[in-house]
């Protein structure tokens, strides 16, 4: 990968043996990995067992769950908050749980919208609750450096499963809670 970095300096038209460039292959190839370390990771051992028998059957909600993605059709960043719902049917997960799974999908060359759908449906599929929701809301460096270039853009995607799809009661219950900001 270094000897392929130092190939796009010298065809952005700079020199790889400059000082401030001499290291920088060896640092995106280490930064590269760092920012998709989501491949070497696996739902399991992110949960690591922290799933708990409850008799709660009321929403559960973490809101503004800051996550970091590359943008798989540029390779620019992507960043936001994400927030999500569920309605336990027998389990729950340990709260840190949650935001260790929206960063295991979010530390893989992405897309918005697939992200959102990864995350609901490892929810889904791990504890089976009632419903899940998640709300994801981010803001794109394809949009704000090049493209269009518009500044203030934030992308809005959601997933609803179960009875967060069926029941519109139980769909806006949750939007309303997590719009209900501090």
């Amino acid at each position: 990968m270094q000897e392929e970095v130092r190939k796009i300096i010298l065809e952005l038209g700079d020199d790889p043996e400059r000082e401030g460039l001499v290291k920088t292959p060896e640092r995106v190839e280490k930064s590269l990995h760092y920012l998709t370390r989501g491949y070497q990771q696996n739902l399991e051992d992110v949960i690591h067992g922290a799933i708990f028998t409850s008799e709660q059957d009321d929403m559960v909600i973490v809101r503004d769950i800051e996550f970091y993605s590359l943008c798989e059709h540029h390779l620019l960043p992507f960043f936001g908050k994400c927030h999500i719902g569920y309605i336990p049917k027998g389990q729950i997960f340990g709260v840190s749980k949650l935001a260790r799974l929206v960063d295991m999908f979010a530390r893989r060359l992405q897309i918005q919208e697939r992200l959102c759908q990864q995350i609901a449906q490892a929810i889904f599929s791990t504890i089976h609750p009632q419903g899940v929701g998640v709300v994801m809301e981010a803001q794109h460096l394809c949009m704000l450096m090049r493209g269009v270039q518009k500044q203030n853009s934030i992308m809005t995607t959601s997933t609803m499963l179960g009875s967060f799809r069926k029941e519109q009661a139980t769909r806006m219950e949750f939007l309303n809670l997590i719009q209900n900001r501090r």
